[in-house]
């Protein structure tokens, strides 16, 4: 409630008794008719006494009745002010709104999800160049006030997958882009699509264990048929980064079109910038700011063909990105063969080097040992840039990473600082551009949140969250039960309009 604003008690002046009205009233005699007799003279000065004497009298009395007036006025205004600002405060209370219910549907029939990525959008990007769309969904929308914060490893890969299915990677499974796994010694690349490596629920198959029809227009783990899901031709796309973003809008847009038993009640879109980017070149390249504006001319679209359709308000628009980025450059480089004097790290033993170091060493080599020549090099001051590698056994890693309960994930563990890089020997390749992947409490790993639609606020911000609450989010707006993850079930009161 606005503060009320009091009108000031009026200090306007008392109108005194009138002088010469009192005069009158009291001294009616001529001067001109006294006599010259002495006891006329000692009438007349008496008279002329008590004359004076009763002037004297209704000045002051008056005088007291105007201050004792206004100080009546005063302390009545007070208790009025009292009065008025405590039953204003507790008609407020009293009288508090309820918390705001989500909008009602215009068009649909129930409530849809379209889950947009923009790969590698560095919180921070939206302010590179004039972005009117994306800031159209945040000014009409819930916004991350400071970013989403990226789960660990801050890659692709992991980051696409917690977010469909709320699980850290060590409990879906993708601990990287690219690991080994320990058993039977076959690769994952961003190519696997057996269903051996992808475990937990994603929302694809969440959404139609549950009767409805979803769509994915590229995202990680979905062209893996697993479960109920059969990522069928019509609603599902297999990667391929030659298609035009604007395609890929259309094609989106034209799911709106079906019949309203036949439509996908959950979306995905995917593009692949300003990741593409900012790995050449860095975040602060203007060809970051170019990839941007594309972005949002993409968003642009993507809201024009909805609000063409009549559908723009009734769909709940979550966009968002997979993580950051950082510059690097050759002066941050770490090399393994440095560490030669203290322990010889072969290439075979190295998983990744950058900027996530997996070391598994063989049976026989124990990786406590190794740890502890490796840090002592580091810590020797006479390794270049060996301050900013520090290796961990993965269980001694700090927990909130969640990086530990997984065989797929290597016994060595090397946490890089920001924009360094670790290689195994130098070389005379010169490289200056950007990475990701670092500690995921480095703000330039963090990413974008918004949501738009008829379950967010309009122009409400929040505080930063791990993506893996997202999934408890949308099975919350679309009203179904989700399956077993690590966010919280009460997170999405928090983020979300009441239900209808």
């Amino acid at each position: 409630m606005g503060t009320n604003k009091q009108t000031p008690v009026p200090t306007g002046e008392v109108d005194p008794a009138n002088p010469s009205t009192a005069l009158l009233a009291f001294n009616t005699e001529d001067s001109s008719s006294a006599t010259s007799d002495d006891s006329t003279a000692a009438a007349a000065a008496a008279s002329r006494a008590s004359s004076s004497s009763f002037r004297e009298k209704p000045a002051k009395t008056i005088i007291f009745i105007s201050l004792l007036l206004v100080t009546c006025i005063a302390l009545s205004a007070a208790m009025a002010f009292a009065f008025l600002f405590f039953s204003s405060s507790s008609v407020s209370s009293a009288a508090a709104p309820a918390p705001a219910l989500a909008r009602p549907l215009v068009k649909l029939r129930r409530p849809v999800v379209l889950l947009v990525s923009s790969d590698g959008f560095r919180f921070g990007y939206q302010f590179k160049t004039d972005t009117p769309n994306i800031r159209r969904l945040i000014a009409n929308g819930t916004e991350a006030e400071e970013g989403l914060i990226s789960v660990f490893p801050t890659l692709t890969f992991p980051n696409h997958y917690s977010i469909v299915t709320g699980l850290y990677p060590a409990y879906h499974g993708i601990i990287n882009n690219y690991f080994v796994d320990p058993h039977t010694g076959d690769q994952f690349n961003m190519g696997s699509h057996e269903p051996k490596w992808w475990l937990g629920e994603p929302l694809w198959e969440t959404v139609v264990n549950h009767g409805f029809r979803a769509s994915t227009f590229f995202w990680p783990g979905s062209e893996v048929n697993k479960g109920s899901w059969t990522c069928p031709e019509e609603f599902c796309k297999f990667y391929n980064g030659s298609v035009p973003f604007e395609e890929r809008v259309d094609t989106v847009l034209s799911y709106f079109d079906l019949p309203a038993d036949e439509m996908p009640v959950f979306l995905t879109l995917y593009f692949e910038d300003p990741d593409h980017q900012g790995h050449k070149v860095g975040p602060d390249d203007p060809e970051i700011t170019e990839a941007v504006a594309r972005v949002d001319r993409m968003i642009g679209r993507l809201i024009k063909g909805l609000e063409k359709r009549g559908v723009f308000d009734d769909v709940n628009i979550i966009m968002v990105g997979d993580h950051g980025m950082v510059g690097t450059c050759d002066k941050k480089l770490i090399f393994l063969d440095d560490l030669k004097p203290w322990v010889q790290v072969p290439k075979d033993w190295v998983q990744s080097y950058t900027p996530l170091l997996a070391i598994r060493p063989p049976l026989g080599v124990s990786p406590s040992d190794v740890i502890e020549k490796m840090n002592e090099g580091l810590r020797s001051g006479k390794v270049a840039n060996g301050k900013y590698l520090k290796v961990y056994l993965k269980e001694d890693l700090p927990s909130r990473l969640h990086y530990v309960a997984s065989d797929r994930i290597a016994p060595i563990i090397g946490l890089i600082a920001e924009g360094f890089k670790v290689e195994q020997t130098k070389s005379n390749r010169k490289e200056c551009g950007g990475a990701h992947g670092y500690d995921n409490s480095v703000f330039s790993m963090r990413t974008i949140f918004i949501g738009h639609g008829p379950n967010f606020a309009q122009g409400r911000k929040v505080p930063s969250f791990e993506n893996i609450q997202i999934y408890n989010v949308i099975t919350s707006i679309l009203k179904i039960q989700g399956a077993a993850n690590n966010g919280s079930d009460s997170f999405p009161q928090t983020i979300l309009l009441s239900g209808n």
